[in-house]
């Protein structure tokens, strides 16, 4: 979970970078800010005393330096498909001694591993207005929460649809801090299909098939946080936000890898176990030779190809999975909208 010294430097940094991005007068491509969890993060975990790392081989095997470099990934995440679309560089993580000077026209990733809904309140920033900002969180509030354990605090206190209320309020809140804030383009993105993922598999489904419990949480969570995001924009008069329903976009691949040209959607290329879903991925684990047939890297990120196939989807997809424009309709929009 994220501790308070990471919620202090996001504070502390985000004022430095839109005091940066003001005063300078280098004509830069749009601005770009990402938070979230792991399925974003690209090193911020690097720098912190956590267990939840992406630091080591063989993690980043086709970037090319071949070397590691924080992504749960074995080369491209999210972020960086998009800052391709965006025609930028890929943004730093914050806690990198590498962001200054004009680096910080870029933006920065604020992602950190394990990070969840329920502990991602009251960040004081400010956000320069035309930025894209990408908020990824809500399934660790559920793999690595909710359904961690048997009986667990959170299943106690709530059945799952009132604890999925809960978290769509507690998200609800948050975006609207990010408005008050100066946010005035940010794309949000939903929970994928978590009972699916090699780990989900292997510790709840020796069939193979997706655990029911956690399809439950993701089939009333990702409907609920577009109509939550589209009322927002009815109160604001703008769309401000987008939201993608990433369960709908990664079950695309997962029930039918062969039209994506994955030979599987169940087994990880890098693990251990069954579906090579227990365990870390590390240097001693199996590791798939062809990596770009795998719809999973690890136990729960997807493959580098499968971010890529995501992204386009968050690009150009339909109103079956981007609410209510994709991306590439979003970025069009004028910048300068106040509202």
């Amino acid at each position: 979970m994220a501790s308070s010294v990471v919620l202090a430097s996001w504070m502390v940094l985000l004022l430095v970078l839109v005091m940066a991005i003001s005063t300078t007068q280098v004509e830069a491509a749009r601005a770009f800010f990402v938070f979230g969890d792991s399925l974003v993060d690209n090193g911020n975990n690097n720098f912190l005393a956590t267990t939840a790392r992406a630091d080591a081989p063989p993690y980043g095997i086709d970037t090319p330096s071949r070397r590691p470099t924080g992504r749960f990934s074995n080369g491209k995440n999210i972020p960086d498909f998009i800052s391709d679309a965006l025609g930028s560089e890929p943004i730093l993580p914050y806690l990198s001694p590498k962001l200054k000077g004009n680096k910080l026209l870029v933006g920065a990733n604020f992602a950190s591993a394990g990070i969840g809904i329920l502990n991602d309140t009251g960040i004081q920033f400010r956000i320069v207005n035309d930025a894209l900002v990408l908020i990824t969180v809500g399934g660790n509030d559920f793999v690595n929460n909710y359904f961690l354990v048997p009986f667990s605090p959170r299943s106690l206190q709530f059945k799952l649809p009132d604890y999925v209320r809960y978290l769509i309020s507690e998200y609800k809140k948050l975006l609207m801090s990010l408005h008050d804030l100066g946010a005035r383009k940010v794309l949000v993105t939903g929970t994928g299909p978590m009972g699916c993922v090699p780990a989900e598999l292997a510790m709840r489904s020796p069939s193979g098939q997706c655990a029911p419990r956690l399809q439950e949480a993701s089939e009333l969570f990702n409907p609920q946080l577009v109509e939550m995001t589209n009322g927002l924009n009815d109160e604001y008069g703008a769309n401000i936000f987008i939201v993608s329903n990433t369960n709908q976009v990664a079950y695309d691949f997962i029930y039918n890898p062969g039209a994506y040209g994955f030979t599987t959607s169940k087994i990880a290329c890098c693990g251990q176990g069954p579906y090579n879903g227990l365990g870390l991925c590390t240097m001693l684990s199996n590791i798939c030779p062809n990596r770009d047939e795998y719809a999973f890297w690890d136990a729960f990120h997807p493959s580098e190809r499968a971010n890529g196939i995501i992204v386009d989807r968050l690009l150009r997809g339909s109103i079956d999975y981007m609410s209510p424009m994709n991306l590439s309709t979003f970025l069009a929009l004028d910048t300068t909208t106040r509202t």
